[in-house]
């Protein structure tokens, strides 16, 4: 019995050291990006799924990455974007009359929806809208929640939830 417990917590310190030298090659291969790549991944980031974004990073030149995106077509879907819209995901800040699209962009999949952005709908992101901008999303920044509005597939507002608000309500996330 207790060589079978020494095994899982020896997994468990394997499994975990796994994770953070996995997150140290992610940003070691982010920092060796030109400033103008770096600025075009941040584009593009939010929209990709994470092994989407490892593969990005692991192409072998700027070349290689822009044929990724091209691949993946969110090159294509970022250029069919509103320019005002795409000028709030370069600026990291979202504004009210972006499409659902863009705030896809912009701070990638809510991690709960309720209703149908084609009509009325309620997107809950972890964070503070505050935080969001440049820096992107951090997990360790899940303390407040954003709730936003869309109605006909805009952004019509959001409102950053405090934690003692969230601790009130019972933290019901619309679902």
């Amino acid at each position: 019995m207790r060589s079978s417990r020494q095994f899982v917590q020896w997994k468990g310190v394997l499994l975990g050291a796994m994770v953070v030298l996995a997150g140290c090659t992610y940003d070691a291969r982010l920092r060796q990006l030109s400033p103008a790549e770096q600025a075009e991944f941040f584009i593009y980031n939010n929209a990709m799924t994470t092994g989407q974004a490892h593969t990005y990073l692991a192409q072998p030149s700027a070349a290689a990455r822009t044929a990724y995106l091209q691949k993946l077509g969110l090159i294509q879907r970022f250029q069919r974007l509103d320019p005002l819209d795409q000028a709030a995901i370069r600026s990291g800040a979202p504004r009210v009359g972006m499409s659902a699209e863009a705030l896809w962009f912009l701070w990638g999949e809510p991690y709960s929806t309720a209703g149908d952005a084609r009509r009325y709908a309620h997107w809950y992101y972890l964070g503070s809208s505050l935080n969001r901008g440049t820096s992107g999303y951090r997990p360790w920044d899940f303390s407040n929640r954003v709730d936003v509005y869309l109605v006909a597939d805009k952004v019509v507002g959001w409102v950053d939830v405090p934690p003692s608000a969230l601790a009130r309500s019972g933290g019901s996330s619309g679902n």
